[in-house]
């Protein structure tokens, strides 16, 4: 078992910066949990509190049940892999992912085999002799990975460790480690400001923002159901648009800003009716709006006039870009609807996928 928990953990520097506020996470046993947000939120903080190399200012750390807030690093039985590979360049593939093994005295037949099958496990197999200089990044982020494979601990930690990769290569890498997950069946801690990332590869995600929780859960249910206007804001690409405006009440409920108006739906209008007379943050997702003319669905608002300003061609998917009063939005089509700048088109929201924020908290309303 390798269940870390987090209880009330807090990391206060000594000019009184509060890193981590007041974390309470569990990572189960076997799970691969990703800590994302953007820089300075705190998540290379926690994950080195969770390495012994952050002192824990409050609260308990637990792996396997058992209070780690005093053990040093070694004591702790896990393995860091780094965003800089600090491999040892005067040694070979072998050397470097061996070395930790000869520190602990263990004998030679033991540091072979286990070498040799996390070189088997991660395709290194034929590059053991060479060094870390005549290998590509990929390969070189491969042999940090087996460092700590060899280890054989009760927790691996990564620390972006593919931000130095360009983009295709990032992308192999991503599924390299996601399989590694499965082979090894082991506890994963991975930490990353990407979004993408951290969609791909997790099976539990933490949202950090500026030293706080905001959210914990399965990547899909963080895209469809999030908790607050930022964890709406942060997962997802191009991002959940939002629209300030005011719930108004006549004959119906309607939701009313500067250019965009519609009734609320039947189905949410009880919920939405505690929110009457107020204003409000509307957020939907870009494949929630939909070209009137194109797409003829009961469960669509009433239509809205907007004017094109820059389309975006991707392949598959084109994304439209218009201008509701001063926010800019963003719609994502079929490649197979061609529109043009200063196009204009009637939208329609799909009204099964509309959030309510309150705007001065960013809570999530109904």
């Amino acid at each position: 078992m390798a269940k870390v928990e987090l209880k009330h953990i807090k990391k206060v520097y000594d000019n009184k910066v509060t890193a981590i506020a007041d974390a309470n996470v569990v990572i189960e046993d076997k799970e691969f949990a990703v800590l994302v947000g953007p820089s300075g939120c705190g998540k290379s903080t926690m994950l080195r509190m969770i390495a012994g190399l952050e002192e824990i200012s409050g609260g308990d750390l637990l792996i396997d049940g058992e209070r780690v807030n005093d053990l040093s690093p070694k004591d702790r039985d896990i393995a860091m892999v780094f965003q800089n590979y600090a491999l040892y360049p005067h040694m070979t593939v072998f050397d470097n992912m061996a070395f930790g093994l000869k520190l602990r005295k263990f004998p030679k037949d033991e540091i072979k085999k286990r070498v040799e099958h996390a070189a088997g496990i991660l395709g290194l197999t034929d590059f053991l002799h060479r060094r870390p200089k005549a290998m590509s990044g990929g390969q070189r982020q491969r042999v940090a990975i087996g460092r700590a494979i060899v280890r054989q601990p009760k927790v691996f930690l990564f620390d972006e460790p593919l931000s130095n990769l360009d983009a295709k290569l990032r992308v192999q890498m991503r599924m390299e480690i996601k399989q590694l997950h499965k082979k090894l069946d082991a506890t994963m801690i991975y930490v990353t400001h990407d979004q993408i990332e951290a969609m791909t590869m997790g099976n539990k995600i933490v949202v950090l923002k500026d030293g706080d929780v905001q959210q914990v859960d399965k990547p899909m249910t963080l895209y469809n159901d999030p908790a607050n206007h930022f964890v709406g804001s942060f997962i997802g690409s191009p991002a959940m648009n939002f629209l300030k405006g005011n719930i108004e009440k006549s004959d119906r409920l309607y939701f009313k800003s500067d250019s965009i108006s519609f009734s609320i739906p039947e189905n949410i209008e009880e919920q939405v009716s505690t929110l009457a007379g107020k204003a409000v943050t509307l957020g939907f997702r870009p494949e929630s709006i939909y070209d009137h003319d194109y797409e003829d669905r009961a469960q669509l608002t009433e239509k809205n006039a907007i004017t094109i300003d820059v389309t975006e061609p991707v392949g598959a998917e084109t994304f439209v870009y218009f201008t509701a009063g001063e926010t800019e939005l963003c719609m994502r089509s079929s490649s197979g609807l061609i529109y043009e700048n200063n196009q204009e088109i009637n939208i329609g929201f799909d009204v099964s996928r509309l959030y309510f924020f309150d705007p001065e908290s960013g809570k999530r309303l109904v």
